[in-house]
Parts: structure tokens; C-alpha cells; sequence
């Protein structure tokens, strides 16, 4: 618990802080301290998009009030923004810097001084653009300053007793897209709907990635055996083919963060994939 008091501790030298708040093991934890060491005076804010799934907005709100987080819930089109849209590799910067402007906005017109994010020193080991946005913006990230890694979090939320402890890593549905296809909501709600596909057989940890026709599955190694089984395999094809991929495949490297980054590392040819 030494490490939750610190965190409590560094929070309520703020003050008063907004929280961009997602529901996720970060993000939850740092409302939950916020929460804990400030009261009123920490507000967390849930941005509804396009590029979130219902099923995980859902959850947020509902952990939300099981925490007793003051939750503020405002809605954005990201797609509105031509330079998401496009879908280059900035993509996230520009994303963020709108994002968390609007989250500004609720901190200035609540009088609170800080806006924080759930960043870890993890984060600090794949290409996140969106890092610079909210650093320029002067978004401060309790979690990374104290050096907790994602297992030191997770240990903490065990130790809190927070629903999210052991939930797995998420990232928004246009991280499902190769850099270089332009983003709809008709490719995100059909990537949600073939996750939600995935996430009806039990599957915990994994994505589909989305290749124009192609959807190409990212699943566990552990989770293969299962998903190579006649019956589920049968399911999967049949049921994202309905949804419009002519092709479905299975990824043998298996779930991995960021898996479409590997092409900025390796410098293809091909667009770019985030």
C-alpha cells in the first residue's frame, strides 16, 4: 500500500485535478487516488467517439459509479478532424491535442489547476505521438512520474481492490487501421462488431486488424489452440465474413502491442501501420 499512498500523497499537492478517464487499469487508478485524496475537487472526464466500443464506454460508466468517481462524460468526433481522419502516423498527436483540449476546457471552467493522463514508464517503449500532444498541452502524468510500470499498477489495483486490476490492455479501434486508409466510422464499427465477435468466445487479450477485405487476428498464443478448433474457426469465418471481410487470418506471431508500428520500424515500403 506504500506505493497508493504515494500517489495519494503527489495528487493531493495538486489541488484539483481532471482526469482523462477511460476506465481502463490506468486511467481507473488514478481517478480512484485522485478521488481518494482530493474528493470534489477531482473531477474524471469519459470522451465518448466513435473510436471507443459501446461495450467499453459502458464499462467505464459502470465502474465509474461502483468507484464513485465524479464522472463527467462529453462527447467528440474525431473524425471531424481531417488530420485523424487521414490516418497518418501523427495521427495520435492530433487526436490527443483535441482530446485533452476539451478536457482543459472542463478543468478551467471547474477552477481546477491540473489535467492528468494514466501514462506509465511502459508507455515510454512503443511509438505513441500522442505522448508529445498531451506534454506540449502540460498534461501531467502522476503514474509516470513515480516510475510505475503496468505491473506495479496492476499490483496496486489487486491491492485496492479495483475491478480493473486484471483487465486487459486497450487501445483505441484506430489502432486497428494501417497508416495511410482513411478512417469511417462504417471501418470502426465493422472492427468493433468483429471484436465483439472474438470477445463473445471468452477471449480475453486480442485484435483485428484491418487490411481493407482482410481481417487478420491477433490472439494469444495460448488462445490459438482454441480459435484453430473446427467449430470456432467455422464461427469466426463465417461471422466476420458476414460483416464484410472477404478474408479472415490468423496472425501466428499472436497479440502483441502495436503490432502495426512494426512497419514504421522496419521501414517498408508499403503505408506504414500503426
Amino acid at each position: 500500500m506504500r506505493d497508493y499512498e504515494k500517489l495519494k500523497a503527489l495528487l493531493a499537492e495538486m489541488g484539483g485535478v481532471v482526469i482523462g478517464y477511460s476506465g481502463g487499469v490506468d486511467s481507473t487508478l488514478v481517478a480512484k487516488a485522485a478521488t481518494d485524496a482530493l474528493g470534489e475537487r477531482a473531477v474524471s472526464v469519459l470522451v465518448e467517439s466513435c473510436l471507443v466500443p459501446a461495450s467499453e464506454l459502458e464499462e467505464a460508466v459502470t465502474t465509474a459509479e461502483e468507484l464513485g468517481l465524479n464522472l463527467v462524460r462529453i462527447k467528440a468526433d474525431p473524425l471531424a478532424a481531417d488530420r485523424v481522419a487521414q490516418n497518418d502516423p501523427n495521427r495520435c498527436y492530433h487526436c490527443k491535442n483535441a482530446v485533452f483540449l476539451m478536457i482543459r476546457e472542463v478543468a478551467d471552467q471547474r477552477g481546477l489547476s491540473y489535467v492528468l493522463d494514466g501514462a506509465n514508464v511502459d508507455d515510454e517503449s512503443d511509438y505513441r505521438p500522442g505522448a508529445k500532444a498531451v506534454e506540449e498541452l502540460g498534461v501531467r502524468s502522476p503514474l509516470k512520474e513515480l516510475g510505475f510500470d503496468k505491473e506495479q499498477i496492476r499490483a496496486i489495483s489487486r491491492d485496492i481492490g479495483l475491478p480493473t486490476w486484471n483487465k486487459p490492455s486497450y487501445a483505441c479501434l484506430a489502432s486497428r487501421v494501417p497508416y495511410g486508409t482513411r478512417l469511417t466510422e462504417e471501418t470502426l464499427k465493422q472492427i468493433e462488431s468483429a471484436e465483439s465477435v472474438l470477445r463473445a468466445l471468452g477471449l480475453r487479450q486480442f485484435r483485428v486488424r484491418h487490411h481493407g477485405d482482410t481481417a487478420r487476428i491477433e490472439v494469444m498464443p495460448l488462445d490459438m489452440e482454441k480459435v484453430i478448433t473446427a467449430a470456432v474457426r467455422e464461427h469466426i469465418v463465417r461471422e466476420l465474413r458476414a460483416l464484410g471481410y472477404r478474408y479472415v487470418s490468423l496472425d501466428l506471431a499472436g497479440y502483441r502491442t502495436g503490432s502495426l508500428n512494426e512497419a514504421l520500424s522496419f521501414g517498408a515500403k508499403d503505408s506504414p501501420e500503426a
